[in-house]
């Protein structure tokens, strides 16, 4: 949700990334994944997600890990279009960043 990741819209762009999805993370981080790992992967990583609006920093990376699985169970159009006014709200009052 920061202004230094509006350069993924170019991933987005090339269908390598979507607008709305879990943050990439590195082969490190998905090991912490554990039995999540295929749930992560069938998804496309997104630029922002329920991570970034729900306190991003602030949050535990096994609640971050929750997130992005509860993120596969709930995935759809209004919930993405909910996560990005959300994102809108936290890059505004630049909670979370």
């Amino acid at each position: 949700t920061s202004l230094d990741e509006l350069p993924q819209i170019w991933n987005v762009l090339r269908g390598e990334m979507s607008l709305i999805g879990p943050r990439p993370v590195t082969a490190p981080e998905l090991e912490r994944y554990h039995g999540m790992k295929v749930v992560y992967l069938s998804l496309r990583p997104g630029i922002t997600g329920v991570w970034q609006v729900s306190g991003r920093n602030d949050v535990s990376y096994d609640a971050r890990v929750q997130m992005d699985a509860d993120y596969y169970r709930k995935v759809g159009f209004v919930f993405d279009i909910r996560i990005l006014l959300q994102t809108i709200g936290v890059v505004f009052a630049r909670t979370g960043l």
